[in-house]
């Protein structure tokens, strides 16, 4: 604060004494007043405490434009640049010019009054005449890539920091009218871009388009007057034939910045640079980046396309049209009701240049920044669709082209189709039986799998698609083509034809399922035609691919709406069919089958079509499959594989069972709980030795629930065939509750295109994890009514079985527990009633009589209160006798 205090007075007394000095000596005064401004600026941070710091900038600022404009006077052009550039150079500690320079430079960052006095000393035209010289005028030491030494650098940075400065301000550039050398400078980026001063293109650029954005209504009529904007449009003219496109690009976009930013106040340079084929030449500019590698990225380039895109908006009067609604429409949609936001479309000239350019070329960057740009002006007012589409009808004739422009394109242009319906909740009727037509015509298959999958998204919007695609004819040609794909796929019955589809053919395959499926979905007259087609039997040919399976279970689930025998008939038929191997197309029939058993009236269609029996086949064809350690070919398969299949057969089981006692009666009737009981002994996890198990005495006594948190959440090690045992053990535990088809303790896989199927290979991969075991670990034992004896029945019978050599004091705790939760199970009076009318005492009696007969097994005595407890409900006593 002192030093700026004691800079204050020394100031003050300039200003006393100045009027009667001499100019030089009153030039010498300031000049020497300078450095200690400035090491009191550096010292205090930039932060000034300096009271008459406007009349020191006026004053500074005054002898700079009065030093330039000596070193220029009546000099050439060059000798000019060179006086300029040793003036303003630093020499020694500081030459008078720098001195000068680094002055303004700071002054003109503080506040806007001392601004207004910088810009009041005639500065801004002189600073202009500099630029002009700096940029016209290459000086030959300068290197042909424009590198500059770092004082040069920091002198340029000051400069330009300056100009930006006083340019951003109208009233700046009000002061350059009075000189001629705004005008000349855009003309000269406009003819001299190639003949210029490497090193000042960017400074020049970023100096005129601050201009640019703070023109006033003065400086466009002093630039048309001068036919600035017609003269600068000439000249791009000869630069497009001869310089690189991406140099006159640049050059083109300065003039075009002019353009864009006066239109706000004058539509005077707009007019002018369309009455002098403004478009035409953007048009040429834009072309002769056709097939250039550097052209992504260019910023010149980008901000050419972004200025015509806001040029759309630059008219006089909104556009009047009037088109035809094709119906039927979205519900919701209402182009009455369509709010205006004011940024529509009023000038279709730039608009006209950008689907030019699209129509006319196959570069990437170019034609995806154009479907950027008609985004763009959508999303602007949703009134611009209409307002072109009725007019220009872009989309309809990209339509027609769309299969000759890059894979990348392809895709942002039917993204670009989709939005109309997505984001504008309109259906352009047109433009989607062109799109048909692509399909049909397959000219190029990566862009027919991008069109499909535009209407895929529609479909899956609206189910008014559903109508709208079947009265077009799109579903007959799916299905048509579906079946030509099937017979292929039946002919090589597993063999590698040349004829089968790989990549983008087979993704496309892959889409028309899913497209058929989502056309089907809550259409029961989509289904009628899918079956009166007779594509049932070749639609069920997908199912042994996995990346089809999803999509055709999908559509075989639709037909079970019309006519569940049929569905079960197929997928009955498949599992039974299936291989011991192909794992994961069983798991995926039993999910689709599960989905469809959710419904009641699908129960009967399940038994008539041999559904128990065919699941319960599936048991018996894993036989070994959990052995510990596991043998034959089953070492190649996870053993969390082998459990997901129980666990989702006998899922299946339950559903069929759920609240139907025909099922009920039926399954119990013919036995197949004995059936269930024998396979899942047989997997390899329970003990079918012959042998009589050897009593031990227990040390330690362990629940059922302890036993599930023992196994799954600790760190107790368990052997492999216990922890598979307590698994099914629990999935019966919840089969006799009547919950297991509503439980969920696997992931779902994804199939991914491009892999190999997994049911093609030998056997699937082993997996180590187990299933979801976390609700396991938070079980807690409820009293819950029995509805499946038959499934308590299964339990006992598995009972003896829980049992391994080796491990007779586990196998008897195990044992123990169970005997102890079918107990619990028995306690409710409703459940030993259930359990009594089923008929199956007998059976349990008989199951457990041989193994645990002798009173001196611990399981004797915790048995015969099981079976007292039923005495108390028994139908027939004598059968407890």
């Amino acid at each position: 604060t002192l030093q700026w205090e004691t800079l204050g007075k020394q100031f003050v007394e300039y200003e006393q004494v100045a009027p009667f000095l001499i100019p030089e000596d009153q030039q010498r005064r300031l000049l020497d007043f300078l450095p200690l401004f400035l090491k009191a600026w550096e010292q205090s941070a930039g932060v000034v405490v300096f009271p008459n710091i406007q009349l020191l900038a006026s004053e500074v600022s005054k002898l700079l434009t009065k030093e330039i404009k000596r070193n220029l006077n009546g000099k050439p052009a060059e000798e000019a640049r060179l006086a300029l550039e040793e003036f303003l150079q630093q020499k020694g500690e500081a030459g008078d010019g720098h001195l000068l320079l680094k002055s303004v430079y700071l002054l003109s960052q503080t506040d806007l009054r001392t601004m207004w006095n910088i810009i009041g000393s005639g500065l801004p035209a002189a600073l202009m005449q500099c630029l002009y010289l700096f940029f016209t005028v290459p000086l030959k030491k300068t290197s042909d890539d424009g590198e500059i030494s770092e004082d040069d650098a920091q002198t340029q940075e000051m400069l330009v920091k300056i100009m930006l400065n006083m340019y951003r301000e109208e009233q700046g550039v009000e002061e350059l009218l009075a000189a001629d050398k705004l005008q000349s400078l855009i003309i000269a980026t406009a003819s001299l871009w190639d003949q210029c001063s490497h090193s000042w293109k960017v400074p020049t650029g970023r100096v005129l388009r601050t201009i640019s954005k703070a023109q006033t209504k003065n400086s466009i009529v002093y630039l048309q007057a001068v036919d600035c904007i017609k003269i600068a449009v000439q000249n791009l003219f000869t630069l497009a034939d001869t310089l690189p496109a991406c140099d006159v690009c640049e050059a083109a976009s300065i003039v075009l910045c002019f353009v864009k930013d006066s239109y706000p106040i004058s539509p005077a340079l707009l007019t002018e640079f369309e009455n002098n084929d403004g478009y035409q030449l953007l048009l040429k500019i834009l072309l002769r980046y056709e097939g250039l590698e550097q052209n992504e990225g260019d910023p010149y380039l980008d901000e050419i396309l972004d200025m015509l895109t806001c040029l759309t908006t630059c008219g006089k009067t909104e556009l009047k049209v009037s088109g035809n609604i094709v119906h039927p429409q979205l519900p919701h949609f209402d182009f009455e009701r369509t709010q205006s936001s004011g940024m529509t479309v009023k000038n279709l000239q730039p608009f006209q240049v950008l689907q030019s350019i699209f129509q006319r070329s196959n570069d990437q960057h170019l034609c995806g920044r154009i479907l950027a740009a008609i985004g763009t002006i959508w999303a602007w007012d949703r009134v611009n669709f209409f307002l072109l589409e009725w007019t220009l009808q872009p989309i309809n004739q990209f339509t027609d082209i769309i299969h000759f422009k890059p894979h990348p394109v392809q895709v942002q242009f039917f993204r670009l189709v989709e939005s109309i319906v997505l984001d504008l909740s309109y259906v352009p009727h047109e433009i989607l039986k062109k799109v048909q037509y692509l399909i049909k015509e397959n000219i190029v298959p990566f862009c027919t799998l991008a069109a499909l999958q535009c209407l895929l998204s529609m479909t899956q919007k609206d189910l008014l698609f559903s109508d709208i695609f079947r009265d077009s004819g799109l579903l007959g040609l799916l299905l048509a083509l579906l079946r030509k794909e099937a017979k292929i796929l039946r002919k090589s019955a597993g063999t590698h034809l040349p004829g089968l589809k790989e990549g983008t053919e087979k993704e496309l395959n892959v889409v028309m399922l899913k497209m058929v499926a989502a056309l089907t979905e809550r259409s029961v007259r989509n289904t009628v035609v899918l079956k009166d087609y007779g594509m049932v039997p070749y639609i069920k040919i997908f199912l042994d691919d996995e990346c089809y399976r999803s999509a055709t279970l999908s559509i075989l689930e639709q037909l079970s709406v019309i006519n569940y025998e049929e569905y079960m008939s197929i997928i009955i038929g498949a599992l039974c069919s299936s291989t011991q191997w192909e794992l994961h197309l069983k798991l995926d029939l039993l999910k689709s089958l599960l989905r469809i058993l959710e419904s009641p009236k699908s129960h009967s269609a399940f038994r008539t079509c041999s559904g128990f029996n065919g699941l319960l086949s599936l048991l018996s064809d894993m036989e070994g499959a959990l052995q510990d350690p596991p043998s034959g070919q089953w070492t190649a398969v996870g053993q969390n594989c082998i459990l997901e299949l129980v666990f989702y057969t006998l899922q299946g089981i339950t559903a069929a069972l759920h609240l139907d006692p025909v099922n009920s009666n039926f399954f119990q009737r013919n036995g197949l709980f004995e059936k269930m009981a024998e396979d899942l002994g047989s997997l390899g996890c329970f003990w079918t030795q012959g042998e009589r198990q050897i009593p031990v005495s227990l040390e330690k006594k362990r629940t059922f629930a302890e036993f599930l948190d023992a196994a799954f959440c600790s760190s107790e090690p368990f052997p492999a065939w216990l922890k598979n045992s307590i698994w099914i053990l629990n999935f019966l535990d919840h089969m006799v509750k009547g919950t297991l088809h509503q439980e969920s303790y696997f992931k779902e896989r994804e199939p991914e295109m491009g892999e190999e199927s997994r049911d093609d290979q030998e056997a699937p991969q082993a997996q180590e994890e187990h299933p979801d075991v976390s609700s396991y670990c938070r079980l807690e034992m409820r009293d819950c009514t029995i509805v499946h004896p038959g499934a308590v029945c299964v339990m006992v019978r598995l009972l003896p079985k829980l049992y391994k050599e080796g491990h007779a004091q586990l196998s008897q705790e195990i044992q123990c527990a169970l005997v102890d939760h079918i107990q619990s199970l028995v306690k409710l009076e409703k459940s030993r009633q259930v359990l009594c009318e089923s008929g199956l005492l007998s059976t349990i009696i008989t199951s457990c009589q041989d193994a645990f007969c002798n009173d001196g097994h611990p399981l004797h005595l915790p048995l015969t209160r099981v079976f007292e407890k039923l005495a108390s409900q028994a139908i027939e006593p004598h059968v407890l006798r």
